[in-house]
């Protein structure tokens, strides 16, 4: 079994749900007692938060960069970044280890196609949502039509994942807000929704969605299991 490298605390709700997964899904093919060999690098998300929101991504990209070499170092045999917005970089995480990095859009794009879907929303970060790095790689991988929330929509999805979903605030008026932007991106033609923010999933299933709902925290944490039980 190879060794899963986490880059993690963006925000450790998200982070303690891939340990959850990646633990589980050992233990479903290798059976009861198993477990993941993984590291897990966890960051303190308010300062990740405040250089996001400074536009400082010269500093964040130094950090992943630095957490990405310190689990190398450590013995990981590929690694995640445990979060959507923070993949703006994985290009430059890549090129700094000579381990792989397992991108999470790939994992989500992979569902996706396999699914036969060509037209599918976004939720996440308005850095995820309105900056293009997830989108375009969606789109030149997997030939992905992505389309996102309108402005004033992108801001409700945004404001509840930092004010509410990092800090494991669970509010009903904020799931029936999220149903509702689902449905409009349905109702612009997606086939599907990504869960582009890996504390989504905690607030919203496939119950609140016409539309089948892509989970990128359980898709990336089981793309990572499967790499690390192949031969």
């Amino acid at each position: 079994m190879k060794t899963i490298g986490l880059i993690g605390g963006m925000s450790w709700e998200s982070s303690a749900e891939y340990y959850r997964i990646v633990n589980q899904a050992v233990r479903s093919q290798r059976g009861a007692g198993a477990s993941a060999k993984c590291l897990l690098w966890s960051f303190d998300f308010s300062e990740i938060a405040a250089l996001q929101h400074a536009g400082d991504w010269t500093a964040l990209t130094e950090r992943m960069i630095d957490a990405a070499r310190r689990l190398e170092t450590g013995g990981a045999d590929m690694l995640l970044i445990c979060t959507n917005t923070m993949h703006r970089m994985a290009e430059e995480v890549q090129a700094a280890v000579s381990v792989p990095l397992l991108h999470i859009a790939d994992a989500a794009g992979a569902a996706i196609e396999a699914q036969g879907l060509t037209r599918v929303g976004l939720l996440g970060t308005a850095f995820t949502m309105e900056q293009p790095f997830y989108r375009e790689r969606l789109r030149e991988r997997f030939g992905l039509d992505v389309v996102v929330p309108d402005e004033a929509d992108r801001a409700v999805v945004h404001r509840v994942i930092y004010e509410e979903l990092v800090n494991g605030v669970i509010e009903p008026a904020s799931r029936q807000a999220y149903r509702e932007i689902i449905a409009h991106l349905a109702g612009q033609g997606a086939q599907g929704v990504i869960l582009g923010c890996t504390e989504i999933a905690l607030l919203v299933s496939d119950a609140d969605s016409s539309v089948p709902l892509f989970d990128t925290t359980r898709l990336h944490a089981e793309a990572a299991v499967a790499a690390a039980l192949a031969d």
